[in-house]
């Protein structure tokens, strides 16, 4: 067994062993979020490890079995797989520690079961992270789907239940009706799934059938929660905080736009997308999206249903970047994936602590808590200017990139879009921070429901996330060389 080897089996066997110890020692609470922490540290480790190895030139790959001729389960990792492990590794670390002083703040029920379900997903990220081709990831798609159910639903009442059965209906039934069908089809021509660099169909196929399979492939991702198929992402709302930031940040969105860029790149390409009528389609629904989505925000009270439809309106930024024909589209994709993961999960950790502290669930609500819980709105305001896209913030980096792409491609239907959207974010997420923390003198302030206010383990975890957003801003440059492999020679001529 070569190094290359052992790092994809620790990659996969770690968030399995953390399910299987978290199991036997779920009377034991103290033992069973210490190792939570334990497995979180570990697997951050080895992502990083494989981060590192891959970008210098020295990607970590593994083929596990071929259960028929042409169809393998195999793994491989390139510049934006990796990064996606990493990303998720680390803000499973800090997700975690905030679900610590969430859950035992709350005292919810079923914890056992709630970390063994978050290990589960993180067995499932893993896998699409390192996937080397459309069968391998399906499979880890799906875990991923099934092992966040239990956590949609976890408060167990009709609301949750209603809200689990839309979750598995969307995501399920789009791959199998969509998405499945689209690996067949693209298997059948080619003989294989495997991403390749500049694109599988890539001068393979004719324009009919790329047309039909990217249609196929794009809108079967439905966790990319592009529109129409996206209602299952606010209503999956009903579900607790850390739950909200895992599906908003960690893992399943995520998943899902990963999914969407690396069809475009190694499936595609992007010479072969420039000439796809399909592409063009899913630039406009994209555009559209943003801007209702945004709209849809700004009309919500619900603090978490506000978040949930500016999710929405962010992934589908990544989404018409994997449509652009034009280099900086991708990395510009791949730096907002990280960019929006962050910074999310930060905005619903802080609306989780004002919940435990405070019992607030609405907008309306929040008036001159900020003289209550200063720390956790001001991170708040620090997460929101990197959404909105403004310095010294990460998102500005990927912001300013995604709309020059979309200028330079002729996209210029997107480039208005995210513009409208970043000033609707501007009146949906400021507002909120500012009358929390520079209230009216005479406001009266809402008392605390938890004696001392959000647990300590929670307020630790929203100042690392908000502190990192800065810190991005930082390593942007560097996170985009890292993503230079990305161009190819297969993108059109001209293209920078």
């Amino acid at each position: 067994m070569t190094g290359d080897d052992l790092l994809i089996l620790l990659a996969l066997g770690v968030p399995l062993f953390a399910a299987a110890v978290t199991y036997a020692v779920g009377r034991m609470p103290d033992v069973r979020e210490t190792m939570t922490l334990v497995a979180c540290i570990a697997l951050s480790i080895i992502t990083i490890s494989m981060f590192m190895r891959t970008g210098a030139g020295h990607p970590p790959s593994l083929v596990l079995a071929e259960p028929m001729s042409g169809v393998e389960i195999a793994f491989r990792l390139e510049p934006l797989g990796a990064l996606f492990a990493v990303m998720a590794s680390v803000l499973w670390g800090v997700n975690s520690l905030f679900s610590i002083g969430y859950m035992r703040g709350r005292r919810e029920p079923h914890q056992t079961r709630f970390y063994m379900c978050f290990a589960l997903a993180m067995f499932g990220v893993m896998g699409v992270a390192m996937a080397a081709n459309l069968f391998t990831l399906f499979i880890f798609y799906e875990v991923l789907t099934f092992s966040t159910y239990p956590l949609v639903t976890h408060r167990g009442d009709e609301a949750a239940r209603k809200a689990g059965r839309t979750y598995l209906a969307t995501l399920v039934g789009a791959s199998v009706v969509l998405f499945l069908p689209g690996i067949i089809a693209v298997t059948a021509l080619m003989g294989s799934s495997t991403f390749t660099p500049g694109g599988l169909l890539a001068a393979r196929v004719d324009d009919g059938a790329a047309n039909i399979i990217l249609l196929l492939l794009t809108f079967g991702v439905a966790k990319a929660a592009l529109m129409p198929l996206h209602g299952w992402l606010p209503s999956a709302m009903v579900a607790p905080a850390p739950v909200s930031a895992l599906l908003h940040a960690v893992a399943v969105v995520k998943a899902g736009v990963f999914t969407v860029l690396k069809v475009s790149t190694y499936i595609f390409g992007p010479e072969l997308i420039s000439t796809l009528w399909a592409a063009q389609l899913i630039l406009w629904v994209a555009a559209g999206g943003i801007v209702v989505a945004s709209v849809v925000a700004l009309t919500r009270d619900d603090l978490k249903a506000r978040l949930a439809w500016s999710t929405v309106g962010q992934l589908s930024y990544v989404t018409a970047a994997a449509m652009l024909p034009w280099a900086n589209g991708l990395i510009a994709g791949g730096l907002h994936m990280v960019f929006h993961a962050v910074a999310k999960i930060t905005l619903f950790m802080c609306a989780g602590a004002i919940y435990v502290a405070t019992g607030a669930t609405k907008v309306s609500e929040m008036e001159g808590l900020g003289r209550r819980m200063p720390v956790v709105f001001v991170c708040f305001m620090l997460a929101s200017f990197s959404i909105i896209g403004l310095p010294p913030m990460a998102g500005m980096w990927s912001k300013l990139l995604l709309v020059t792409a979309s200028f330079g491609s002729g996209a210029w239907m997107v480039a208005a879009a995210m513009i409208v959207s970043a000033l609707l974010s501007v009146c949906y997420l400021l507002p909120l921070a500012f009358r929390a923390l520079f209230p009216p003198m005479a406001a009266p302030v809402r008392d605390f429901v938890r004696p001392g206010g959000a647990p300590g383990l929670a307020v630790a975890a929203i100042v690392i996330t908000a502190g990192a957003c800065f810190a991005l801003f930082v390593l942007a440059d560097a996170m985009a060389a890292y993503l230079e492999p990305l161009r190819t020679e297969s993108f059109v001529e001209g293209a920078p």
